[in-house]
């Protein structure tokens, strides 16, 4: 084979190795551990890890819905120490991205040393990019979220999608958080 044909041929078999990897990366094992600023979070049983939407989000997974419901986004975000707003400002943020909402809680929850806020609520969920661009509304929609305050900056974390989902992904969810923080 010509010098030039095997660095291409090479090359061709990197990529399409690499694009299968990536693609395997589609699902995740109960339990499968990812990284997001200092803490280590396992991915729920039978969630799957999914490529991140955008270069903000830092991880990204997908919450099953039962008996054919629609699965629930669950996005991790980090933007560094002293970054990203602090706890009100998202919590009323998270808030403003739902109509007609109900039942609104944010709560703290103390981890070992480490802060957590809860925040959860459901009605119309204004779907979209987050700031500024079209909305889209999508009733029936539900929130369960979390920041989490580390020494090297808050992690938010963000579940949404349909309440029934939601509702059911809660205790996974909450899970996931604070066994990243034992």
């Amino acid at each position: 084979m010509y010098p030039a044909m095997k660095k291409f041929t090479s090359s061709v078999l990197s990529v399409v190795l690499g694009s299968m990897l990536l693609g395997a990366a589609g699902t995740a094992a109960a339990g499968e551990s990812f990284k997001v600023s200092e803490f280590t979070f396992d991915t729920p049983k039978g969630w799957a890890k999914e490529r991140p939407k955008s270069s903000m989000r830092k991880a990204q997974l997908s919450a099953p819905g039962k008996d054919g419901a629609k699965a629930a986004e669950v996005t991790f975000f980090y933007f560094g120490p002293s970054s990203g707003g602090g706890v009100q400002a998202n919590v009323s943020r998270w808030f403003g991205q739902f109509q007609d909402r109900k039942n609104e809680k944010a709560e703290e929850k103390k981890v070992g040393e480490v802060k957590v806020t809860y925040v959860s609520t459901e009605g119309t969920f204004m779907s979209g990019p987050p700031f500024g661009g079209p909305k889209t509304p999508v009733p029936n929609s539900g929130l369960m979220g979390a920041i989490v305050e580390g020494a090297q900056g808050s992690v938010f974390v963000k579940m949404t999608g349909p309440l029934s989902t939601v509702q059911a992904a809660t205790p996974a969810f909450k899970d996931m958080i604070e066994g990243a923080l034992k």
